[in-house]
């Protein structure tokens, strides 16, 4: 189909794959499948890592590479680049549920299901950076496991996986720039309105999109 080619493309030509997800472990692993509620993939396991075949440069996949290799030994250290994959998450989801935990969903509907695999729909060693309301972590800077966990504990607000970091690492990484606050980029808060919305209702997105998208009547209210 136009959808697998384009993905199959995409995959290799784009540089940035931003999305969101429904929960996260200290690794990085995220999934939209909970339990309860398993929200379809989509595109996101495609386009969502990273495409080691590539070999076209462009600044920033050459900056992520450099950044995730700089001083590692060996065949770590080889120089490539890196395709940049951005979750983006709300520290606690829908009924005050957590985004954020010691351990997925995905192993317990894994084992329910028989699964050869957790259903886990981006894998920790692809993410590059998280964006939550607390900050951004850019785990490409991130040089062992316990970095990459303290990064994203970091980030992870008033989560209990959130609470569990240790504050004097978080500060260290924060220091060289591996998480960095909103003020951190001169950006405030308060600023953030629905007025810096391209589309601000659900009219605005069918409008954008020539009248192609057609929302389910539930979500109309014109």
């Amino acid at each position: 189909s136009n959808r697998a080619f384009c993905q199959a493309a995409g995959h290799y030509a784009c540089d940035l794959f931003i999305g969101s997800t429904l929960q996260m472990d200290l690794a990085g692993n995220s999934s939209t499948a909970t339990l309860g509620r398993i929200a379809g993939f989509g595109g996101a396991p495609n386009m969502g890592a990273d495409a080691r075949g590539r070999r076209h440069a462009s600044e920033a996949w050459l900056k992520a590479g450099r950044e995730a290799r700089d001083g590692l030994p060996g065949a770590r250290g080889t120089p490539r680049g890196q395709k940049l994959v951005v979750q983006m998450v709300e520290t606690f989801r829908e009924h005050m549920q957590p985004a954020f935990v010691e351990t997925l969903d995905a192993w317990k509907l894994a084992e329910q299901a028989r699964l050869a695999l957790p259903p886990i729909m981006i894998y920790g060693d692809d993410v590059t950076h998280v964006l939550t309301e607390e900050g951004i972590a850019n785990l490409l800077l991130c040089r062992d496991d316990e970095e990459r966990e303290q990064a994203i504990r970091g980030v992870a607000g008033f989560t209990p996986a959130g609470q569990k970091r240790d504050r004097a690492m978080v500060e260290r990484l924060r220091a060289r720039g591996v998480i960095r606050r909103p003020t951190d980029l001169g950006i405030d808060p308060r600023d953030a309105t629905r007025n810096l919305l391209a589309a601000r209702t659900m009219r605005d997105l069918v409008r954008a999109s020539g009248g192609l998208y057609r929302p389910p009547r539930r979500f109309r209210n014109w």
